[in-house]
Parts: structure tokens; C-alpha cells; sequence
């Protein structure tokens, strides 16, 4: 069942803005009538994700330092495609960015909002098959690592604690369960 829209916005102003985000802050009035400010931070592109798997179901992971955390992560290849593209083709710049990998067979097994309570951000996430290698293409901000390892061990990490980016765990945790099922 849908619900109306308990906040009204009585002002609002941009606060900040590049080429990737925009930073609105909302002054308004939530539905038990109080008065207060929200943030939002809108998103200039799709997240995307890919899960890449060979038919020994082994899969790669890319490693770098993510600044916003202060901190080295393992994810799955990802990155984002310009709001309006198809995401596809977002997706698969990006596994060949990344990886240097082109796959034959796409399927797509989630979309989802990935922090809704102070941003509008959309992230899909993708299964690449019928792989081919090649030589990645990073872009010069990105010092990557490329690591190839069983899907179980990528799962096993998830479950472990040590793979944490929100489109890497939802994308590990649904491929773990659609090869469970025989879908993939």
C-alpha cells in the first residue's frame, strides 16, 4: 500500500554541488507537525555493479583504497553510469575498466536504494558470464588491485566481515542464493 508524503517543504537551499553529487538542505515540517531541516545528497549517476563468474565459478574482486572510509576495501567491479544511459552499457565499461574482462551473458539480479534515509542514490548489480580477458583500463584516479578467487571464498569473506561495501555484499549474498537455486 502506498502512503502519502508526510513532510512538507516550507524552504529549501543548495548547499553544495559537483559533478558527481548535490547537496539540498530542506527546511520543512514532518507529519506530527514539528519543524526541522533535512539533507538530501542526489546522486548524478547509477551505482553499478558486477559480479563476474568463469564456469568454475570463480570471480574477481577489485581492491582500492576508498578515501570516504580511510580505508582499503575488496568490492566487486563497480562504478557508476550517467543518469538516462542504459546501465547496462554502464556496466559493462566498467568490468572492463576494472578487470579488463567482456562478457557474453548479463543478467541483472538486484537494483536497490543504497542509503535512503540522507541520499537518493540507485545501484543496480549484474551477473557477467561467458567471460574473455583482457587488459583493465582504470581510470588515473583509481590504483586498483585485481584479485580472482572462488565465489565461495568471496561469499565467505561477505559473511566474515571483511567484504563491507553495501553493492558487494548484496550482490555476493544474491549470486551465492541464485546458485543455490540452479538460476545461475
Amino acid at each position: 500500500m502506498e502512503e502519502t508524503n508526510p513532510w512538507t517543504i516550507t524552504d529549501q537551499r543548495q548547499v553544495y554541488d559537483n559533478n558527481w553529487i548535490g547537496l539540498t538542505e530542506f527546511d520543512v515540517i514532518n507529519g506530527s507537525g514539528g519543524k526541522g531541516i533535512y539533507g538530501k545528497v542526489h546522486f548524478k549517476n547509477t551505482a553499478i555493479g558486477v559480479v563476474a563468474l568463469d564456469q568454475a565459478y570463480n570471480t574477481w574482486l577489485v581492491g582500492q583504497y576508498r578515501f570516504p572510509l580511510d580505508a582499503y576495501s575488496w568490492e566487486i567491479p563497480e562504478g557508476g553510469g550517467p543518469l538516462g544511459d542504459d546501465p547496462l552499457d554502464g556496466a559493462k565499461r566498467e568490468l572492463l575498466e576494472e578487470t579488463g574482462m567482456t562478457a557474453m551473458h548479463w543478467t541483472e539480479i538486484q537494483r536497490m536504494h543504497l542509503s535512503n534515509s540522507v541520499s537518493d542514490e540507485a545501484a543496480i548489480i549484474y551477473v557477467a558470464k561467458g567471460l574473455t580477458m583482457g587488459e583493465a583500463q582504470p581510470e588515473e584516479t583509481e590504483q586498483l588491485k585485481l584479485r580472482k578467487l572462488p565465489f565461495r571464498e568471496a561469499f565467505n569473506m561477505v559473511m566474515n566481515g571483511e567484504i563491507t561495501d553495501s553493492m558487494s555484499v548484496a550482490g555476493i549474498m544474491k549470486t551465492y542464493i541464485l546458485i543455490q537455486e540452479g538460476k545461475i
